[in-house]
């Protein structure tokens, strides 16, 4: 897609701090006082990933086009194809991305929300 694509659609730029090359979301539900849950789109292009992370609960994503590279601290990167879920447990060390080959869009659920989002950490090196 390109990013006129992507903006028609309701993406946005995604803090660039945290990814290896520009990211793009779109929020679908936004987390309040009643419902502490978060709802994104995100779209990485070919080859990109976000940087370690971890969540303080529960992150489930759910891949809905590509293939969805992920890979916990001292595990071998696992290859989710479209229609596949991950649950990330709370306090997990991670990070997610797209294929070399092609793009990847995943749905995240980011679920008590009260509890934080995410804490960022260093890049991932090849």
């Amino acid at each position: 897609m390109t990013i006129e694509e992507l903006t028609q659609q309701g993406f946005v730029p995604a803090p660039a701090a945290y990814f290896n090359k520009p990211v793009f979301v779109k929020t679908l539900v936004a987390a309040d006082d009643i419902t502490n849950c978060n709802v994104i789109e995100v779209y990485f292009e070919a080859g990109c990933r976000n940087n370690w992370h971890i969540h303080a609960s529960n992150q489930i994503l759910l891949v809905k086009e590509g293939v969805c590279y992920y890979q916990e601290d001292g595990k071998p990167v696992q290859k989710v194809p479209a229609g596949g879920v991950i649950n990330v447990l709370p306090g997990i060390k991670h990070w997610h991305g797209a294929s070399p080959e092609a793009p990847m869009i995943h749905t995240a659920i980011n679920i008590n929300t009260e509890k934080g989002m995410v804490t960022w950490l260093e890049a991932v090196i090849d």
